[in-house]
């Protein structure tokens, strides 16, 4: 009984230490954080965590990390690399951190494209004007069994806009979409239809980070960007579950 006592009290103690040390860590981020913006507003900070090396703090930008001492006196911008392992910590976490709930995607607001059974899925965040975009089109051509839902991201012009608009309200969609973007056929001048989503797309990418056009989200929340080749797709939509 003595020692179930003794067991149940030391749990206690270490939970307790636990809990001081986790509000001692907050009290410190916190503080930093709001040095930080002080002094540098023209950042946006999205969290601050410790770093792996002692007495340094890891500061997410949502777009990169920087580092910080925890008086906030001194920033270091540049990636921290494992040279034991060859691996960038940097772009790891902010990959993990930028992980993105594929479910919770409004895949009702994207153009829906099916080959094969679709049995394989991606999200792509893409702009009608982007040369990339294009690329990454012309590469799905040779990936078969796959649903790609495009979220029309018009952020390179105003004509980009207007694109996105009439793609969004033609009678086929896909099929306005894929003509423009492999064929260079022009789609018609947009009809009267609610155009909003695409408002919600821009607001969507701009809230996960998507800063740049064609962005791939995989099922797993992992993200691809840029025009990736038709071996890395496929080689990620192995790894992907």
């Amino acid at each position: 009984m003595k020692i179930a006592m003794r067991i149940a009290a030391a749990a206690a103690l270490a939970a307790a230490v636990a809990l001081g040390c986790t509000a001692h860590a907050d009290q410190t981020t916190d503080k930093l954080k709001a040095t930080l913006q002080s002094r540098l507003p023209e950042i946006q900070i999205k969290s601050i965590s410790k770093a792996p090396i002692a007495g340094l703090y890891e500061v997410n930008l949502g777009t990169q990390m920087i580092y910080a001492d925890a008086s906030g006196d001194y920033v270091i911008a540049g990636d921290l690399v494992d040279t034991k392992k060859r691996s960038n910590l940097s772009e790891a976490h902010l990959a993990e951190l930028n992980k993105i709930d594929f479910a919770s995607l409004p895949l009702e607001r994207a153009v829906k494209v099916v080959k094969g059974n679709g049995s394989r899925r991606i999200a792509v965040f893409s702009d009608p004007n982007c040369p990339y975009c294009k690329q990454l089109e012309t590469t799905l051509k040779s990936i078969d069994n796959i649903t790609v839902y495009t979220f029309l991201y018009p952020v390179l012009s105003d004509d980009s806009i207007k694109k996105s608009k009439a793609i969004w309200c033609s009678a086929d969609r896909a099929k306005s979409w894929e003509a423009w973007m492999l064929q260079h056929q022009a789609p018609a001048a947009a009809a009267n239809c609610d155009t909003s989503a695409l408002d919600k797309n821009l607001a969507l990418g701009h809230s996960m980070n998507v800063t740049g056009t064609p962005t791939i989200i995989l099922t797993d929340g992992r993200r691809l960007p840029g025009a990736v080749s038709a071996d890395e797709l496929n080689s990620a939509l192995a790894s992907a579950h």
